[in-house]
């Protein structure tokens, strides 16, 4: 199967590697040519695409023959250059058509939940209400490709990312005064992300919308001092001070699909 993946980053690109290695071929994106040769010698075909400045033929050449498109570009909301996020996404509608592409899938963000002190436990029914600009055009983003015909669009709402070599805790290590000390951690690993868009493309679920976050919630205090400690960092240092009260986000069971 012949797949694209827009936007070779922190997760499209070991998504990518791990695409080739199951015999799959897969066009990538970048946004600049100092990435060209990195995709180049993992197998990757590249293609450099900015949707800020969209060339129609590059577009069109990087969706031809591809059964699935993969969205991996993460909002940037608060670099505000360009395009808002679902703008970016709007673009993309006459090429998929065009390509024939009838499988997208969407790597969002649980960002879409406020907290929620009346809501115990947030599910795949829990109703969206984003009460930050990032989590707002992330809906929208959504919502612009939920609304196409042409094809059926998956969504992933992932936790805080966390792999390889981003980690929350070195935005804390050293921190005091950090509120929220008992609000639940939802994460999300790269590594079962990869694992659950993986068996989506197998298993060939579109359509859909996934919650994908760790199955573990430690409160913030105890999980981000462990993880200093791991590290070998400085331990952030938690007030009594609450600013919210958090959410418990419950992955979707993914893993049963093939039973």
């Amino acid at each position: 199967m012949q797949i694209s993946i827009l936007g070779c980053g922190w997760l499209g690109l070991p998504l990518a590697e791990r695409l080739v290695r199951e015999g799959h071929m897969v066009k990538g994106s970048v946004t600049s040519s100092e990435k060209i040769e990195v995709l180049q010698a993992k197998g990757i075909r590249p293609f450099i695409v900015d949707l800020n400045e969209i060339e129609g033929d590059v577009l069109d050449d990087f969706l031809r023959d591809s059964e699935v498109l993969i969205i991996a570009i993460p909002p940037k909301v608060k670099q505000n250059t360009g395009l808002s996020y679902p703008e970016k996404l709007r673009v993309l509608l006459p090429s998929i058509a065009n390509a024939g592409i009838k499988k997208v899938l969407f790597t969002s963000s649980t960002s879409v939940y406020a907290d929620a002190p009346d809501i115990p436990v947030i599910t795949e029914d829990t109703l969206p209400n984003p009460d930050t600009e990032s989590g707002k055009q992330v809906l929208a983003a959504e919502q612009v490709l939920q609304s196409s015909t042409d094809f059926k669009t998956t969504i992933l709402r992932l936790g805080g990312l966390i792999g390889g070599d981003r980690h929350p805790v070195y935005h804390l290590a050293g921190r005091a005064g950090i509120p929220n000390p008992y609000a639940p951690v939802n994460l999300a690993d790269r590594d079962m992300i990869i694992e659950v868009i993986v068996q989506i493309i197998e298993v060939d679920i579109f359509g859909n919308v996934f919650l994908v976050v760790n199955p573990e919630h430690p409160t913030r205090k105890l999980y981000y001092t462990n993880e200093a400690k791991k590290h070998g960092l400085p331990l952030p240092k938690f007030s009594d001070a609450v600013t919210c009260v958090g959410k418990l986000v419950e992955g979707s069971v993914l893993f049963d699909w093939k039973k």
